[in-house]
């Protein structure tokens, strides 16, 4: 069963508390795990298996996470890194992380029937890109290159975008007219590192224009000011998550920044190392945008063998959004007559399937 925290705690309980001699404790972050348009994403491939039978094919991971993909595996999806894997005809589904207008036309070309799991915050960025590439603005896309989301973006007007990875790329920016200068960055970023990096540019191009919304995702903001309020009082930070998942990634690095004594990350409960406990009395735990919350139970279960059983949930927001499944998947469950709409945002208590 899954293990429920004692009490909650008030972020400024957590910051004011000190650790106790000898008490040994969980501060678990909440918003964690599963964010609405990972949950959206993973049910649209489920759905298209149940209608439509495997296999079911999927450009690159539909989220990174690799118990999800896995899971999905197991059921008849089959992960492919390019659309001329696929098999004429055959079904594909794009992932979370959106694709580039040239990806569509190569499923097209190939006879490819369809499904578009991009999260609709992903596809506002797109949007954004059209627009200002439209009005001949040079962007700046602050993101990481290689990134598959990055890469899709970037695609819309890849003669117009400019990708930045990060302050050391400030200085590299070349524009036509700073007058019509725009940036736009990649959803799972760090908002303080996403920001150091835009004041830059608005140090080297002063009129530099914001996006129109803010482009960073809520549940990426929202788990890291989760750990923050968690990493001052932690000796130990776990985060469950995978070591593509940029959002994970960063969490243990925004754990570090703020406090934490150390921080690692762990796809399962069994990469825990008992070495990490040494001399330690709070741990905090939190996951990733991809994780579902069957692993962090797991982490929660292996702590409280090893005598931090007391856990205490730091709640900094509450999460209850929930995106549509995309239409191609409305339309076979209309014809099923399955209602169902999505089961996403709710801070990550969606479980897949049983634990690694």
């Amino acid at each position: 069963m899954p293990m429920v925290p004692r009490r909650r705690r008030s972020p400024e309980d957590v910051q004011a508390a000190a650790p106790v001699e000898g008490r040994r404790q969980v501060l678990l972050a909440a918003p964690r795990g599963y964010c609405a348009g990972v949950d959206r994403a993973v049910i649209a491939v489920e759905k298209a298996l149940e209608h439509y039978g495997p296999p079911v094919y999927v450009r690159k991971q539909i989220v990174h996470n690799l118990h999800v993909v896995s899971t999905l595996e197991a059921k008849g999806a089959i992960f492919v890194e390019e659309t001329d894997e696929v098999p004429e005809g055959a079904l594909l589904v794009f992932s979370a992380h959106g694709v580039s207008p040239a990806v569509v036309q190569s499923a097209e070309d190939r006879g490819l029937r369809t499904i578009d799991a991009t999260c609709p915050l992903v596809t506002k960025v797109h949007r954004e890109a059209q627009r200002f590439a439209r009005d001949d603005f040079d962007i700046l896309l602050i993101g990481h290159e290689g990134h598959e989301e990055v890469e899709g973006t970037a695609g819309e007007a890849p003669e117009h975008i400019q990708i930045v990875n990060g302050p050391e790329d400030v200085d590299k920016v070349q524009v036509r007219d700073p007058e019509r200068l725009i940036w736009l960055s990649q959803t799972t970023l760090s908002v303080d590192e996403t920001m150091h990096t835009v004041n830059l540019l608005k140090e080297r191009f002063p009129t530099l224009q914001d996006p129109p919304s803010d482009d960073i995702c809520y549940a990426t903001s929202n788990r890291q000011a989760a750990i923050k309020k968690i990493a001052p009082t932690s000796d130990l930070v776990i985060v469950v998550g995978s070591a593509n998942s940029s959002n994970s990634v960063r969490l243990v690095e925004v754990a570090l920044e703020y406090g934490a004594k150390a921080a690692h990350r762990v796809d399962f409960a069994n990469q825990v190392d008992e070495s990490w406990f040494e001399g330690v009395r709070t741990v905090g735990v939190s996951s990733g945008a991809s994780v579902p919350e069957n692993l962090v139970q797991d982490v929660l279960r292996l702590l409280a063998e090893r005598g931090y059983g007391e856990v205490e949930e730091v709640v900094t927001a509450q999460e209850d959004i929930i995106f549509s499944l995309p239409k191609e998947i409305r339309s076979a469950l209309k014809a099923m007559g399955d209602s169902s709409q999505g089961r996403g945002g709710r801070g990550g208590r969606r479980e897949p399937g049983p634990s690694n």
